[in-house]
């Protein structure tokens, strides 16, 4: 069973062009790149877990069981 969300995104046809493009360039599906792009900025934004991996649950940050 896949364990992902699934939700609609809407967006510019440029920008989703330019996604496009990038995916092709980097062997990824249009959604692939946008959830690499979304890792990485959580990532570098300091608000993932730490060492999780591209795929990974994301937790938000306060509201880990103790």
């Amino acid at each position: 069973m896949n364990d992902k969300k699934s939700f609609i995104l809407r967006i510019n046809p440029d920008t989703f062009q330019a996604l496009e493009k990038w995916a092709a360039d980097e062997f990824r599906s249009v959604n692939g790149q946008i959830e690499y792009l979304l890792h990485e900025a959580i990532s570098k934004s300091g608000r993932g877990r730490p060492g999780a991996k591209s795929g990974d649950k994301v937790k938000p940050k306060g509201k880990e069981k103790n």
